[in-house]
């Protein structure tokens, strides 16, 4: 016999998924600060989506959710209702996050009530969340616990209670607020809180309006603030404030929407930043931290 012959036929070779890196998934949408800030900044919030007439025809009609994280940090979930839910903050994502969060809208509407969703770590090409969805802005619901998860029988379960139990231990107090889109305060400690925005413009622009505004000391929300630094967040940054933990959201629109008329003005100026603004400029790039 030949060695030719003896020779066992190969295994076919698995395709190699590649990868893509987006540093900004969610520009286009029409609320892609208020994407980021659920992604990336709020602990439990929820927003109804909707679906394509194309994406409704092909997989049905079914109610989704946009969740800011589920159960064991599940990209998505079915319930016996039928209803579908996606959640942002997730353990396994590919490159770009909107592609990650299509593609499990698409496997959930696949999906028979009630059971398991299967969700690829590394989607490939395909659709993204700009192609699924029919844009415009998100409607925010903030919640003080997760209960909107359950289906009514699931919520009478002592095992279901006491995993609640322990989610619901882990938020902490979060509000939104008015005086900035994506803006949210939270409280972090008894005496410690957090101002925290999304701002909408390209970083550059953003930079160099904080740094002009560091430069001529209007980068405070007021006394007993400190600008603590910024995130990179998905292509936008976000400015984030240390603020006394006793006041309460509502005191702190007025800060917020003084600084933000402070924001807009110096972001309608041109020209090269000068001498002071572009030490102030270094000085914020050494306090960005990169969220992805």
């Amino acid at each position: 016999m030949s060695k030719r012959r003896n020779q066992r036929p190969s295994a076919p070779k698995r395709e190699k998924v590649r990868d893509i890196f987006v540093a900004r998934p969610f520009e286009g949408l029409a609320d892609e600060p208020e994407w980021i800030a659920l992604r990336e900044l709020v602990p439990a919030a929820s927003a109804p989506l909707t679906l394509r007439p194309e994406i409704i025809e092909e997989y049905g009609d079914r109610p989704v959710t946009l969740s800011t994280v589920l159960p064991m940090a599940w990209p998505a979930m079915t319930r016996q209702d039928g209803r579908v839910f996606i959640g942002l903050q997730r353990h396994v994502q590919s490159g770009d996050v909107s592609r990650d969060l299509a593609v499990a809208i698409l496997s959930a509407l696949r999906t028979d009530p009630g059971d398991t969703v299967s969700v690829p770590a590394l989607p490939g090409e395909g659709p993204r969340l700009q192609d699924v969805l029919v844009d415009g802005p998100l409607e925010i619901t903030m919640h003080d616990g997760f209960e909107y998860w359950l289906d009514a029988e699931q919520a009478e379960d002592p095992t279901v209670k006491a995993s609640l139990e322990r989610a619901n231990a882990s938020i902490y107090p979060t509000v939104r607020l008015a005086a900035g889109r994506a803006a949210y305060w939270c409280r972090v400690a008894p005496d410690k809180g957090h101002v925290r925005w999304v701002l909408p413009d390209t970083e550059d622009r953003a930079l160099d309006t904080l740094a002009r505004l560091s430069a001529a000391q209007e980068l405070l929300l007021g006394e007993q603030t400190k600008f603590a630094g910024m995130f990179r967040a998905h292509g936008l940054l976000v400015p984030v404030w240390d603020i006394p933990g006793e006041a309460e959201a509502a005191d702190w629109e007025a800060p917020l929407a003084d600084f933000a008329k402070r924001y807009a003005d110096t972001l309608a100026e041109t020209g090269s930043l000068d001498a002071d603004a572009r030490r102030a400029k270094q000085g914020l790039i050494g306090r960005q931290l990169t969220l992805r």
